[in-house]
């Protein structure tokens, strides 16, 4: 039996306990199949331990504990990131740290012809940052996922330090992502049982306040909004408002065109909501597939230019597949030897020929930050694929299934408590405090003593399988 099935037989046996039977004897189907992507099968292995298609190369960009870009100590386990094009024709990629106390987020820094000039922090001392999402106007909103986690908004050119959004709630944050012509957010939570949240600022782009509400949908895939009962308070604490739709292990976000897709890594689905419609329906789902998913453990995704969904996976067999825009799933980049770690942030290049993710924990135990290049397709002719079938509410555990007794005792210990609001304009900067060298030498200090470890044991205790 291969890592795949293993994992894939692993996790379906503790699913029909966890999910119930009421659960099981709802049948639907989803869109998206396994088929030949357009880019042909895998080859081997390159000297990278990456494989690809014909016509694609990588390159390691950075590594955790060893310098780039002149002076900046690569973090530990680089999580959620995103690009970000700049005036010059370079381009920025973003990078969390997904480990406690120092967390924050590194960035490297491209020149127009695609070559690393710079790289430095951009946020420090927060805790856990996972994944996170861009905003129109170009910051990375950064996503603590713990109970008491936040979302800090951060400026890319340069070294400096975010400033945190309260009024996006206080939970085990995942990733965001924008509807800018609606002036709304979209959150995801990575717990058993955790919500999928609306965001709607009182005066956008202004994020500094407004109502924070999580999903319901009906049997028929109808949806329906519920306030939260608290934005300050641990949704842990708190508890969530009766009727919302729970989801198993809330990961990576994406807006296009009056769409939202969204990944549940419990119960490996891709699910797509439709914002004009207010409907919910699955787009891809593992267990219907069958023992031959060619996406299992989904995580991270973003939409290419081509409207391409690309879903990396945390398990599986280390792969970022592809959904093409008719349905078709196919992988587009696996790593060999890499079999303790997840693939995180995918993220494009501006002109789409450059694909940057991470390795959060490498084949030793340090982060590796890798680029792909080659002839991905640029040219767009329609949307992304659709879902259909929608499936009933109550798609994860017992609704309050995670909830325990009581919060945190306090803060996080390292973690910034500060809560100044982002007073918002569309071209509004956010203040500088500049780098913070001892932070990033301290966090790579912490992956070369056993960061890896800890992380494992953390993800053992609080996240689902």
């Amino acid at each position: 039996m291969d890592r795949r099935s293993f994992l894939r037989s692993t996790a379906l046996a503790v699913g029909v306990t966890a999910l119930g039977p009421s659960f099981w004897r709802t049948a639907y189907a989803a869109t998206a199949k396994p088929g030949t992507g357009p880019y042909g099968g895998l080859l081997a292995a390159d000297a990278n331990g990456v494989m690809l298609p014909s016509g694609f190369t990588s390159r390691i960009l950075a590594v955790t504990g060893n310098v780039v870009g002149g002076d900046y100590v690569w973090h530990p386990a680089p999580d959620g990131g995103a690009v970000f094009p700049q005036d010059d024709g370079g381009w920025v990629y973003t990078s969390n740290s997904e480990v406690p106390t120092v967390g924050g987020v590194g960035a490297l820094r491209f020149d127009r012809d695609g070559e690393v000039v710079d790289a430095y922090r951009i946020l420090t001392g927060t805790s856990l940052n996972c994944a996170g999402g861009p905003t129109p106007w170009g910051t990375w909103l950064s996503c603590e996922e713990t109970d008491r986690g936040r979302v800090w908004e951060c400026e890319v050119g340069g070294p400096g330090q975010g400033v945190v959004l309260p009024a996006l709630g206080t939970f085990k944050h995942e990733a965001v992502t924008f509807d800018d012509e609606r002036g709304q957010l979209y959150l995801t939570e990575d717990t058993g049982t955790g919500a999928f949240y609306r965001f709607t600022p009182d005066a956008y782009p202004d994020l500094s306040s407004g109502a924070l509400e999580v999903l319901a949908a009906d049997a028929a895939g109808n949806v329906t909004w519920l306030p939260v009962l608290s934005q300050t308070e641990p949704q842990t604490v708190v508890g969530r408002p009766e009727g919302y739709t729970p989801f198993d292990g809330g990961e990576g976000v994406w807006f296009d065109t009056d769409h939202v897709y969204f990944t549940t890594k419990g119960d490996n689905r891709v699910w797509d909501l439709d914002v004009a419609q207010q409907r919910l329906a699955v787009l891809y789902d593992a267990e219907q597939v069958g023992e031959d998913a060619p996406l299992t453990g989904v995580d991270n995704l973003v939409v290419s230019q081509s409207a391409d969904i690309f879903v990396a996976e945390d398990g599986g067999n280390l792969e970022i597949v592809m959904i093409t825009p008719d349905g078709v799933v196919a992988p587009v980049v696996r790593l060999v030897g890499h079999d303790v770690s997840e693939i995180c942030g995918p993220a494009f290049s501006p002109d789409g020929s450059r694909l940057y993710f991470s390795s959060q924990r490498g084949t030793d135990g340090r982060g590796v930050t890798f680029e792909v290049a080659g002839p991905f397709r640029t040219a767009r002719t329609g949307p992304p694929a659709r879902g259909s079938f929608p499936v009933p509410a109550g798609t994860g555990g017992t609704a309050d299934g995670d909830l325990p007794t009581g919060g945190d005792a306090g803060p996080l210990d390292g973690q910034p408590d500060d809560t100044t609001s982002v007073q918002g304009t569309a071209a509004r900067r956010l203040p500088a405090t500049g780098p913070d060298r001892g932070a990033a030498a301290a966090a790579a200090t912490i992956a070369a003593a056993g960061a890896a470890a800890a992380w494992a044991g953390r993800r053992r205790d609080d996240e689902p399988a």
